[in-house]
């Protein structure tokens, strides 16, 4: 008979071998073996055995005062029934039915993700192939279907996550075009305006980890590669169809909804565009070059002034739209140093800044950018040397720059130092944390360069404005009009023209200074609206639902992208405003401000001023953009425009 000593030993082996992981062939078998219900049964009968045989087997040795040999052996058996338990449980875990159900639980919070968020059959649709095809691109790799949709559900909520932050910052959900691009510019706006953001970061990373590491070890099952391939190539297919079939709307990614469904078809859409025609539109080849003016001396015919071009945000003439009421004056904000009102041709309405400040920095059409021209900035980023700043800087002008925001948002400080600005400050430089300033506080910062930097070379400031950004539901800074009476409008559009007044106020003392505090030095200055505010497709229409509106937008109802232009200047006269014509398209801003203020044009001006005189002042929208496609390629060809 054996002894209950044995029975210990043997226990503590075999206990030790559970505890160890299952990894060499020789412990499997030895694993196999064992019989559960057997066990229980051999660990209760020999615990029996040496309470009987102990007669007190939980005492004490009298000399030592530790617990004697018997006891100990009791402690043992005892411990190995612990162990046991333990056992029994992971038999349980390990059933097949058991991990079949945690599959698809994984499943299933899969199925409620794409329930929450993805709305009418064609998006769920959609989202239902992009998890499938997910899946199966990761059995393909893995064989593992338990450790397949794990990670499939991993990218399937971080993309849901990241796409709503990004609607609550931007109002526009996640595009594959992010993943195409992303630079630290983007990352490095995302810490400094969301600092809680990296910690939020390592906390998810140190939770999912752990996990993907479980659920690699308790995962039994293995799937056919070929069967995986099949599965994965048929999802892919109909996903390419259906989004080639409804290609993604530039409406869409501001609705904050569908965002798998929204992220695959711009996938699509985004494929075909860069197969198409890259990142630029532009001729595979032209007949003509530009000629270099690389050592060429810049020789203005007199002593050049400085320029001052201001942002002059959500700004155009409201009296555009029927029945709206104005005070008395409101149209002297509009005209120039010549009683002329301009009209101003922008590429975009209700939002996007950063096209109109591409335009006028670079000379250049963002539409030609496509689909992708919402990023126009940070693709341009370090790859377009030409425009305005690079012009002014050829001519000895030092060049400022001074923005209301970021400058990692959209990569704006890298592509205004690419397109020629020497000195970027931003929001952080000026000292304070919301661009929300009356115009005067960006005024301000303008004179304070203009003091400081003024002798010797002329300059050339950039200036923003942003007392007229949106929401204008409430009321921005009353106590500096303190005399403002409604006009009787509706509250949001009398509140836009109520900022307007501050702007013409602040402007008009801005001009005081300059003539008052510089008696001895000239300006030109020029200024323009970015683009209309959102409320005008309320009101320049006000008969047409918001589907009739979207569809006049879609085909670039002239009404809803006309803003203003206006030059005026202190101590100095406009040399040439020969193209500074009624209606101008927002690319050709620069050579107005080069004619005016006397420069000499280089090639690539000399260039476009042929495309404004044979455009009559349009650019992109001049022979559908041909005109533009190739006066990328002559860029290109010079080395102007680089990797696009």
């Amino acid at each position: 008979m054996t002894s209950p000593g044995f029975f210990s030993v043997r226990g503590d082996v075999e206990v030790a071998r559970l505890l160890v992981p299952e990894r060499s062939y020789k412990f499997r078998q030895v694993a196999g073996r064992i019989n559960t219900r057997l066990f229980s049964h051999i660990c209760l009968a020999n615990y029996r055995l040496l309470q009987n045989y102990d007669n007190g087997a939980l005492g004490r040795d009298s000399c030592t005062n530790r617990p004697s040999r018997r006891a100990a052996r009791a402690m043992t058996i005892a411990d190995f029934c612990a162990f046991n338990r333990i056992g029994l449980i992971n038999a349980r875990l390990r059933s097949p039915l058991v991990r079949i159900a945690a599959i698809a639980a994984i499943h299933g919070v899969a199925l409620l993700a794409i329930y929450r968020t993805e709305y009418g059959p064609f998006a769920v649709t959609i989202a239902l192939l992009t998890w499938a095809f997910l899946n199966f691109l990761w059995l393909i790799v893995l064989r593992r279907p338990a450790m397949a949709a794990t990670l499939s559900l991993v990218l399937f909520e971080s993309t849901i996550v990241l796409s709503q932050f990004k609607f609550s910052i931007l109002s526009m959900t996640l595009s594959f075009f992010d993943l195409l691009i992303i630079d630290t510019d983007t990352i490095a706006f995302l810490l400094t305006i969301f600092p809680d953001l990296r910690t939020a970061l390592v906390v998810a990373a140190i939770v999912v980890i752990p996990l993907l590491i479980l659920v690699w070890g308790v995962d039994p099952f293995r799937l056919r590669v070929c069967m995986s391939s099949c599965g994965a190539v048929v999802s892919l297919a109909a996903l390419a169809g259906l989004a080639s079939m409804a290609p993604e709307q530039p409406w869409e990614p501001f609705s904050g909804v569908n965002h798998i469904s929204n992220f695959v078809r711009s996938a699509v859409v985004s494929a075909y565009e860069l197969a198409t025609h890259g990142w630029l539109e532009s001729d595979l080849v032209v007949a003509s070059r530009l000629k270099t003016t690389l050592g060429e001396a810049c020789h203005p015919p007199g002593k050049p002034p400085h320029i001052v071009m201001v942002l002059d945000e959500s700004s155009f003439d409201i009296r555009a739209a029927p029945g709206i009421n104005v005070p008395s004056g409101y149209g002297d904000h509009f005209r120039s140093f010549d009683g002329k009102t301009r009209s101003f041709m922008v590429e975009a309405t209700g939002g996007p800044t950063w096209y109109s400040e591409y335009n006028v920095l670079t000379g250049l059409s963002a539409r030609s950018y496509g689909r992708f021209m919402f990023n126009v900035t940070r693709i341009a980023a370090g790859r377009v040397r030409r425009g305005l700043a690079q012009a002014l800087r050829h001519c000895a002008y030092k060049t400022f720059s001074l923005y209301p925001a970021y400058g990692a948002f959209l990569s704006a400080r890298r592509f205004q130092t690419t397109t020629g600005v020497e000195q970027f400050t931003d929001l952080s430089d000026m000292g304070v944390a919301s661009d929300m300033q009356p115009d005067r506080f960006y005024f301000d910062q303008a004179w304070n360069v203009l003091r400081r930097e003024r002798s010797g070379a002329p300059l050339f400031i950039f200036v923003y404005t942003a007392a007229n950004h949106f929401p204008w539901t409430s009321i921005f800074r009353p106590d500096l009009t303190p005399d403002w009476k409604g006009l009787g409008n509706a509250p949001e559009v009398d509140e836009y023209i109520r900022r307007q007044s501050m702007s013409a106020h602040d402007y008009s003392d801005f001009l005081a200074r300059l003539s008052h505090d510089f008696p001895q030095d000239s300006f030109l200055l020029v200024r323009f609206g970015d683009h209309q505010p959102a409320i005008s497709a309320r009101i320049l229409e006000p008969s047409l639902d918001s589907i009739a509106v979207a569809q006049r937008i879609m085909q670039d109802d002239p009404r809803y992208f006309t803003t203003y232009y206006a030059i005026d200047a202190v101590n100095f006269r406009p040399v040439d405003t020969s193209s500074a014509r009624q209606r101008i398209e927002s690319p050709h801003l620069p050579l107005i401000v080069l004619e005016a203020a006397g420069l000499p044009l280089d090639a690539t001006f000399v260039e476009q001023k042929r495309i404004f005189e044979r455009c009559d002042g349009l650019f992109y929208r001049c022979n559908a953009g041909s005109e533009a496609r190739r006066f990328n390629r002559l860029l290109i060809d010079a080395g102007l425009i680089k990797e696009l």
